[in-house]
């Protein structure tokens, strides 16, 4: 059965508003390997009376608490890191990542879909989202300091990347959306490439 939606005015806003915003997270992200999110073109709005499936609907609804739980990540590195490739490498990654929440909850909306809230951390969904990190997980490393710190950050945050890799490839396979399956292939390419970069930073990072 076909799921169609029309886009409302203020919809269409928040989409537009959205897309203003990642393109300013793409200036941000400086020259550091792997950081550049762009969609190399591809519109990211979806068109009026613009078909979607079930997998669409999953893919946004699991993703936004995937990012905001990276974007938290992040947020801590801004000020519990040491290293500044760490610090730069994480405030790329808030910068890509939170205009691709509001992209997605813009969708939903669109879609007649709930948003999930920046509460809601994704544990308690029927399907488990790959590479999300347990609360036992995230106060510990709220707790770590100094090198131990960045060591632990990177280590989960490539776990979590991975996890999303895992999720973009699913909606490239089994979406509908052309605009969900774009930034599906942006995650993957971009999210990937930031995987390689956390890998040689781990490699270079002082122990203990």
């Amino acid at each position: 059965m076909k799921h169609v939606y029309r886009t409302t005015a203020a919809s269409a806003a928040l989409l537009v508003t959205a897309l203003a915003l990642a393109a300013c997270g793409d200036s941000d992200s400086g020259s550091m390997p792997g950081m550049n999110h762009s969609s190399s073109g591809t519109p990211m709005t979806p068109p009026a009376d613009s078909a979607f499936n079930d997998a669409d609907v999953t893919f946004a609804t699991q993703m936004i608490p995937h990012h905001q739980q990276a974007v938290q990540m992040a947020s801590m590195a801004g000020y519990q890191a040491t290293t500044p490739e760490v610090k730069k490498l994480a405030t790329a990654i808030q910068a890509a990542q939170d205009p691709e929440i509001k992209l997605m909850s813009g969708w939903l909306t669109a879609w007649g879909k709930p948003v999930p809230t920046p509460s809601h951390d994704g544990h308690g969904m029927s399907e488990p989202m790959p590479g999300m990190m347990s609360e036992e997980q995230m106060s510990e490393l709220s707790k770590a300091d100094g090198s131990m710190f960045d060591r632990m950050w990177i280590q989960l945050m490539i776990k979590h990347h991975r996890g999303a890799v895992a999720m973009a490839k699913t909606e490239q396979s089994t979406g509908k959306a052309p605009a969900a399956i774009a930034l599906a292939k942006t995650i993957e390419t971009a999210q990937a490439a930031e995987i390689a970069t956390m890998q040689r930073l781990q490699g270079r990072l002082p122990v203990g």
